[in-house]
Parts: structure tokens; C-alpha cells; sequence
């Protein structure tokens, strides 16, 4: 489906509806932590606290700033606290008096007695705020406090248990204004290629051309760009180590992935083929259409009622390329839900033939496969699949995945 808005606001258009997206994401995280039989839960992972409140902020140490949200009041934030006098003005969603400033032990760096006081005063202010709520000695969760402060809550009699279950089954399904975000993700993303398509020149490195793609990602509208280049024999094995400063030359295969590209942290999981400079061989033709049948075998499968062992079905197993363990293609022959993170389900060898997930309408899902040899290159594919109420919708469309296609000057 074309996109028929871009990415701004306007008073002329139905387009994303903010407020209703956040009302939706929190609703969902109650719901979850509900009937999981949590009474409230201690979110610090940036993407749980996006998600609940809406609130943007920064990651460089565990715990810097954290939620309290409640399965049945309004949430309290913890922010980090030269943020917290901005995000009163900006996030006007949150009441002004469940802001709070955040504790942070800074990952130990102060020293044993100094974090061990921190992680107390942490602990005194959650109890405080539980207790007024009323919700003191229930089964509090968290989605991974780190451990001064998990002894602290525990020493302070709070009971802790695991919230990312629950966190995860309300990531699940996406509203239809979370799928407006995901398709603008996408369409971001294939800003990306196209200047991939139009800037790589043979003698470029990798870094140059990623660099290209990454300004022109903004450009277009990403929250963050990520993704990356690689090229020549570094396209099998060793795909994970990318954007370097290796020489792209004439003939090299190249895939370029766009995957954590976000709008409004909504990521998108996307990779293509290239062949520089020249048309691809029988054999790299033989790669990508073995590739590309195995892709959307695995999507042919997805529609509600289905489970992830009918889709895991169609992906390799192990021993096809000499390996001993299935753990060998845990991320490289795989479907895996997609929004703020990986999300449930997954569609895999190692889990689901065993642990099979079921496919609900709002579930976006990332799948995607890979071919060639070592030493010698290969290619790679990844679209992005909407399960919908009847079927599935590929979200991947704006960019061609039906071919590898040639880059660079083409020769005949």
C-alpha cells in the first residue's frame, strides 16, 4: 500500500494520532501487567518507557532513569534530572505531580558504599510511591533493575518478578497509528537505498557509502538511521562486521542492511542485495532466487490462526551448511517481530517447532534469509510483513527485493 501522507502533522489529513497512540500503548502495558497479576511494574528499558509513556530519552548507563507504571493508576516517571524541567513542559500527558527525579548508582563507578546508598534512596522512593498507591506487598515486576538495587528493593520488602512477558504480549499487536509509524520507518529506510543506488562509486569504502545513506535517512525523517554496508567476501560469514574501511571494487557483491532505523522509535529490519559494476552470475542469480523463495515460503505461512512452526518449515536447517547446532542461524534464518525492539513472535529451527507462536492480526514481523559461501560473498533478504485480519501485507515494497540489483557502472 502506498503511503498517501508523509511525516508532519496537518490539520487537512488523518494521518498518525499521537495522543490516541499513546492512550492505546499504555492501556495495553495495564492490561498486560494485569492479568500477568502485577501490581505494578519498574520499567527502565528505554524502549518499555517509550512505549508506556512516551517519553524519549538517552541510554548510556543501566537504570538512569526508569517508570513506575501502575496496572491500575496513572504512571509515575523517574527522569533523569537534568531533563526533568523540559519534559514537564513537553510532555504534558503526564500529570505534573507524578514527575520525579531519577536515582542512578552510574553502573557502580562511585564505589560500593556510595552506589549501595543510591540504590537505597531508589528503593525508598519506589516503596513511598507504592505505598500510597496501595499496592505495597503485591508482586511488583521489572523489566531489569540492575542488582545494588534489586538487594535494596528486596532488603525494603518489595517482591520483584519479571515484567518483560508482559511487556512484550502489549508490544505485540500495533495499533493502526503504530503501523502508520512502522510504513513511515520504511519509507525512510528506502531513502537510504536510493542514495546507495545513485552515490556508490568503485574505490569508495564501505564507511563513505554508508555515511552517504545514513545523511540521507535523516534527511528524510529518521529519529535515528543505522543500518550498514558490507562487501565482497565479507557478505557471508562475517556479515555482522560492517561499515569499514575496506575498498568496495569492481564486482564485489554488497548488501546493505537499514535495520534500527527508526521513526518515533519504531524500527525497521530491512536488508538488500547489490552486485557492483556488473551483472551477477549464474551463480550468484542461483544464490538470491534460493534466497528469495525461502523468504517469502516463510511468509506464504503468516496469517492469523497460523503458528510460527508452519512458517519455520520452510528455513534450512543447520546441517544444510555444515553446522552442528541449529543455535548457528539463531539471527540469520529467522522471522522476528518488529516495533521498538525484536518483539514476539519469533519464527525459528531452534524455537518454534517445540514452542510455537500463534499469528494475531497487528503483529509486524521481520523475516529473513541468506545464501553463498564462505570466503566467496553472498546475499541476503529481509522484508518486513504485517499480519492482517485476513492474510498478510509485505510493508518492504518501495524498494526491489525480486532481483539483486546492479550498482555502480554496469557493464554489458
Amino acid at each position: 500500500m502506498k503511503l498517501a501522507y508523509g511525516i508532519g502533522g496537518v490539520d487537512y489529513q488523518e494521518r498518525i494520532d499521537y495522543d490516541r497512540m499513546r492512550k492505546y500503548r499504555l492501556a495495553r502495558t495495564q492490561a498486560a501487567l494485569k492479568e500477568a497479576g502485577i501490581a505494578a511494574a519498574i520499567l527502565t528499558r528505554t524502549e518499555n518507557i517509550r512505549y508506556s509513556l512516551g517519553l524519549r530519552g538517552p541510554f548510556f548507563v543501566p537504570q538512569l532513569r526508569y517508570a513506575l507504571v501502575f496496572a491500575e493508576c496513572d504512571p509515575i516517571m523517574y527522569e533523569l534530572g537534568d531533563m526533568l524541567e523540559s519534559q514537564r513542559v513537553h510532555a504534558t500527558w503526564i500529570p505534573s505531580e507524578n514527575w520525579r527525579f531519577a536515582y542512578c548508582t552510574l553502573n557502580g563507578i562511585a564505589g560500593p558504599d556510595a552506589t549501595k546508598r543510591q540504590a537505597q534512596r531508589l528503593a525508598d522512593a519506589i516503596v513511598s510511591n507504592l505505598k500510597a498507591n496501595g499496592v505495597y506487598g503485591e508482586k511488583i515486576g521489572t523489566d531489569g533493575v540492575e542488582e545494588s538495587t534489586r538487594q535494596a528493593l528486596s532488603e525494603a520488602g518489595v517482591q520483584l518478578v519479571g515484567a518483560m512477558p508482559a511487556m512484550l504480549k502489549a508490544r505485540s499487536i500495533k495499533s493502526p497509528d503504530e503501523i502508520k509509524c512502522v510504513r513511515l520507518a520504511v519509507a525512510i529506510s528506502n531513502a537510504g537505498y536510493a542514495t546507495l543506488a545513485e552515490t556508490l562509486k568503485i574505490g569508495m569504502r564501505e564507511r563513505d557509502a554508508s555515511a552517504a545513506c545514513y545523511q540521507a535517512m535523516m534527511k528524510a525523517g529518521a529519529e535515528t538511521p543505522s543500518g550498514g554496508v558490507r562487501s565482497g567476501p565479507n557478505t557471508f560469514e562475517v556479515y555482522h562486521n560492517g561499515n569499514s574501511d575496506r575498498v568496495i571494487e569492481f564486482g564485489d557483491l554488497l548488501y546493505m542492511n537499514t535495520c534500527s532505523t527508526t521513526f518515533n522509535n519504531y524500527k525497521v529490519c530491512v536488508y538488500r542485495s547489490f552486485v557492483v559494476g556488473r551483472w551477477p552470475t549464474a551463480r550468484e542469480k542461483e544464490w538470491y532466487e534460493r534466497c528469495y523463495s525461502r523468504v517469502y515460503s516463510v511468509i506464504g505461512e503468516i496469517r492469523p490462526g497460523a503458528s510460527t512452526a508452519d512458517a519455520a518449515k520452510h528455513f534450512l536447517p543447520a546441517s544444510a551448511w555444515g553446522y552442528e547446532s541449529e543455535q548457528r542461524l539463531l539471527v540469520a534464518e529467522v522471522g522476528h517481530g518488529i516495533g521498538m525492539t525484536y518483539e514476539e513472535p519469533v519464527i525459528s529451527r531452534v524455537f518454534s517447532f517445540d514452542h510455537p507462536q500463534v499469528f494475531e492480526p497487528g503483529m509486524v514481523i521481520a523475516v529473513e534469509s541468506r545464501e553463498g559461501e564462505p570466503g566467496q560473498g553472498g546475499v541476503r533478504l529481509e522484508e518486513m510483513v504485517l499480519v492482517t485480519e485476513t492474510g498478510h501485507d509485505v510493508l518492504t515494497t518501495g524498494w526491489p527485493s525480486e532481483e539483486i540489483v546492479q550498482i555502480g557502472s554496469v557493464g554489458s
